[in-house]
């Protein structure tokens, strides 16, 4: 009989299933969009109704087709879009609000109070990270401070917090788990990254109580069954990690100072660091790789807001493409940028300037601009936003000298070899692009013996191509020149 894992992979803009082979091979994938809501400027928001249905479907859809192929599901792994907030009513597992998005802005007032109350400098010790809207931590003040229920089932106990990962896990063992992993934790600013705890300090500085935080497990640990009423028949979910360090787990980012960069609506740069934890003195975030057997592995991080969901706005909000694969046709077409610059600042600016109320431009526009230059200008801004990350990280003195990138922006061969050469860098593309996918699934089999240490994982990691710069120092300098100037416009 085949053996299977399966992986949970809930991200931003869609759920997905995918059912892998013990080698790390994808035989059958499930994938269902869902809607993005924007009340108001800076505000982004999922509905978790919308978030449970699509997993549960595409869930269903791979344990059925898993069936047909006549293999035996062996464990269930789960990631998932990080920071993302969802509060619920612990007795009737109904949301309190709208779930509120990693890219959401609405709470940049409070964080720049927070900050000169506080001091960035202690919660960047305790957790690794700056005070920003881009964590759960405030987005939970906000909720409970903004929608009565909240706070009347916080006063009885009654409210639970989770990040995607762990809403997901309560839904699938309906309420008998609440749980997440250190990966998910150390993404919500209220986690103490050396301690391995929940910090109180914080809890007591943002008001959050303790009683709605969810136990933190191992990346590979023992999560619980998922209901047979939802599954058919009870399986076991043996791995949850947050989508960016399942992404460097399925790249088998193993050794200390080895880097991948994920493509997918945002864009992600994570380095293993080993047992060390390294502040960064140019904005980059101290995170948790991994942790296994209560052992934590650190992580450098630099995250980009606006990647693939630059596509997906050229796509969707403007029109200028039918489908994000038109982009590597239309961008080809051209010989230059012809001096046109897209700052893609929709929902402010990650690392390295942590600016939330940054808002887009284009600049250098003239009578003779078509659609061409600016989808050129949205793919090639990712590409620049990776080059500041790699120079923070220069600046930090971890400069790369190989990148294993992923996500759905690398299967554009042109935008694969554009990056190369802006951050003038070898990059890799593996042979499984669903790298997120599988660090679930790796962490999930690693749990039950299916692969028996962290090196056995690696060999199932191979190479699809390799892109080397082709690009001249004058040219590189000339067109980061031009994107310094657009970014400076932006930050006025």
């Amino acid at each position: 009989m085949k053996r299977f894992i399966v992986a949970i992979d809930q991200g931003t803009t869609s759920s997905r299933a995918i059912l892998f082979n013990l080698f790390g091979k994808p035989i059958y994938s499930s994938q269902k969009e869902f809607k993005q809501y924007f009340p108001k400027d800076g505000w982004v928001e999922h509905n978790p109704n919308e978030i449970w249905s699509t997993t549960k479907k595409v869930l269903i859809d791979v344990i059925n087709n898993s069936k047909r192929l006549k293999g035996k599901i062996l464990t269930i792994g789960i990631t998932n879009q990080r920071e993302t907030t969802i509060l619920w009513d612990k007795k009737t597992g109904k949301h309190v609000y709208n779930a509120i998005v990693w890219q959401d802005r609405r709470t940049a007032e409070f964080c720049n109070k927070f900050k000169s109350i506080n001091g960035e400098k202690i919660i960047n010790r305790k957790t690794g990270l700056l005070i920003d809207p881009y964590f759960s931590g405030t987005k939970i003040k906000w909720i409970l401070e903004n929608v009565p229920k909240a706070k009347k089932l916080a006063k009885n106990k009654q409210l639970l917090f989770g990040t995607v990962d762990t809403f997901l896990l309560w839904k699938l063992t309906k309420g008998k788990v609440h749980a997440t992993d250190a990966t998910n934790a150390c993404r919500t600013m209220l986690f103490n990254i050396s301690t391995n705890k929940w910090d109180k300090y914080i809890l007591k500085s943002l008001k959050i109580p303790k009683s709605i935080l969810p136990e933190v497990k191992d990346s590979s640990d023992n999560f619980g069954l998922t209901a047979k009423s939802i599954t058919g028949k009870s399986y076991p979910i043996n791995g949850v990690v947050g989508d960016q360090q399942a992404a460097a787990i399925g790249q088998s980012c193993f050794t200390k100072g080895s880097v991948k960069s994920t493509y997918g609506t945002g864009a992600f740069v994570l380095m293993n660091t080993g047992e060390k934890k390294i502040y960064s003195k140019n904005k980059l975030l101290t995170t948790i790789c991994y942790r296994l057997n209560g052992k934590i592995t650190y992580a450098l991080e630099g995250s980009i807001f606006i990647a693939g969901a630059g596509v997906q706005w050229l796509r969707d909000k403007v029109k200028l493409i039918s489908n994000a694969s038109d982009t590597e046709k239309i961008v080809k077409s051209l010989k230059s940028n012809s001096g046109i610059y897209l700052v893609p600042a929709f929902t402010g600016l990650g690392a390295p300037y942590w600016k939330p109320n940054a808002r887009g431009i284009i600049c250098g526009l003239t009578r003779d601009t078509s659609q061409k230059e600016i989808v050129r200008a949205t793919l090639e801004s990712v590409a620049y936003q990776s080059y500041d990350l790699f120079n923070a990280m220069k600046n930090d003195g971890l400069k790369p000298n190989l990148v294993k990138v992923d996500g759905g922006m690398i299967k554009n061969n042109w935008f694969s070899q554009f990056l190369s050469n802006i951050i003038d860098t070898k990059i890799i593309r593996p042979k499984v692009q669903e790298t997120t996918a599988l660090g679930a699934a790796f962490m999930a089999g690693l749990k039950i013996g299916v692969y028996k240490s962290l090196s056995d994982i690696s060999k199932n990691w191979k190479i699809d191509q390799k892109f080397t710069p082709k690009i001249s120092k004058s040219d590189r300098t000339k067109l980061l020149k031009g994107w310094d100037q657009a970014i400076r416009k932006t930050l006025i």
